[in-house]
């Protein structure tokens, strides 16, 4: 057997950054394949299922790093929860959206055939961030519906921001957002 021309994480990094700024409708495999630095016939070859099972993997991954990064980070209730708002938030701005400068993954792919393809892991990775800043909330000493609205506000804010960022040309909204997710949690 030949060995892989690219490691595995850096394989997915690659493709994901291509479905981040494309989505799924607007990802070609020739994109994909550059992306990857294979060619298609390798491409294929470590995913037979082709663009689906490119995403599939992309999107599992992204799961499994919201998981390991953000929800272990959240819920460890041995850290005071501010500590924990502020490194999550951290984490969120400078490993998952380079400041603002990265779209959502899930949001690109909740466009077009993307989101009747991969509705149920898009659900399920924005239910783990939801759980996630929920307990948080609670930590914080809120009710368990408040901290589970709270929760879904940090979502929109998020995305919100990305999006106005991405559109204005400025990472000063999602920054802007960021410190208003911060207030979120001082609201009594």
């Amino acid at each position: 057997m030949r060995p892989k021309k690219i490691e595995d994480k850096k394989l997915i990094l690659n493709l994901m950054s291509v479905l981040r700024k494309k989505g799924y409708e607007g990802s070609s495999l020739n994109q994909l394949a550059e992306a990857a630095d294979l060619n298609k016939a390798s491409l294929y070859h470590r995913f037979p299922g082709g663009k689906k099972e490119i995403t599939d993997a992309v999107l599992d991954f992204a799961d499994e790093w919201v998981k390991d990064h953000i929800y272990k980070l959240v819920a460890d209730s041995s850290v005071p929860p501010q500590d924990r708002l502020q490194e999550a938030l951290k984490i969120i701005s400078e490993d998952l959206y380079d400041n603002g400068h990265e779209m959502c993954l899930l949001r690109a792919l909740s466009m077009d055939a993307g989101q009747g393809l991969f509705e149920k892991k898009i659900k399920g990775s924005m239910t783990t961030w939801i759980d996630a800043f929920t307990l948080l909330g609670v930590d914080f000493g809120y009710s368990k519906e408040e901290a589970g609205q709270k929760a879904v506000r940090v979502l929109v804010h998020i995305q919100g921001g990305l999006v106005v960022s991405e559109s204005l040309g400025s990472v000063e909204p999602f920054k802007a957002v960021l410190k208003a997710i911060e207030q979120l949690y001082q609201e009594s």
